[in-house]
């Protein structure tokens, strides 16, 4: 049994007020979030940089080509053991975080030693950005309204990377990134009128299509 159990509504820190409903709910796909949030392929180009300089430098210093491979891969399990702590910290967080979408607001529950649930109203939400990949999964990335903040270490991994001076709470990796893009645009249109209803697309490493009627020209 954990905390969680004791939730009224799985990812929501208490029972809906009256008038309020759920309009989705989600969590990150671990994978892409350990390849984007936690740079897993970044961290093995790395290691596969080191392994070949080991081999190389060994080489060049007259070692046999048996023996040069076997500098080499005394880094492996270094590697191997970097690899897998990243992994395990993706899959800890996918499986610990809940994204909910209401008519009035967003909550983001996360936290892997320390939970917390992060409530955002829709009225300090000054707009929403979605950065779509090849993978269908995507970031919804939220803007707040000044002077609202929230620090950049409570958030991570679930912030627009980099935005460290005007922190993003950010819905990251998340599957079918545009229909989820589709139904906080309707949601926040229905709260606060065409003002809400525009999600802006950040720039995208692969092309996506854009859900209809929740994307804007950038």
């Amino acid at each position: 049994m954990s905390e969680h159990d004791y939730e009224p509504i799985r990812g929501l820190p208490g029972d809906l007020p009256e008038g309020e409903r759920l309009v989705w709910q989600g969590a990150p796909d671990w994978w892409p979030l350990a390849q984007r949030a936690f740079h897993l392929r970044s961290v093995t180009a790395y290691f596969g940089v080191l392994m070949a300089w080991r081999g190389v430098a060994t080489a060049l210093e007259g070692a046999t080509p048996l023996a040069s491979l076997q500098s080499a891969l005394n880094v492996a399990p270094i590697a191997i053991a970097a690899l897998t702590l990243l992994c395990g910290l993706a899959l800890l967080t996918a499986r610990t975080s809940v994204y909910t979408i209401t008519t009035k607001r967003v909550v983001l529950r996360f936290g892997v030693a320390l939970p917390k649930a992060i409530n955002i109203p829709f009225t300090i939400i000054e707009n929403a950005a979605l950065k779509g990949f090849s993978d269908k999964t995507g970031d919804l990335a939220l803007t707040l309204t000044e002077p609202n903040k929230i620090a950049y270490f409570l958030l991570w991994p679930h912030a627009r990377p980099w935005k460290l001076a005007r922190p993003e709470p950010t819905m990251r990796a998340i599957a079918d990134a545009s229909v989820v893009a589709t139904r906080l645009a309707e949601a926040l249109k229905a709260a606060h009128g065409e003002r809400g209803a525009v999600i802006a697309p950040i720039h995208t490493s692969q092309p996506t299509q854009a859900p209809q009627g929740a994307l804007s020209p950038a």
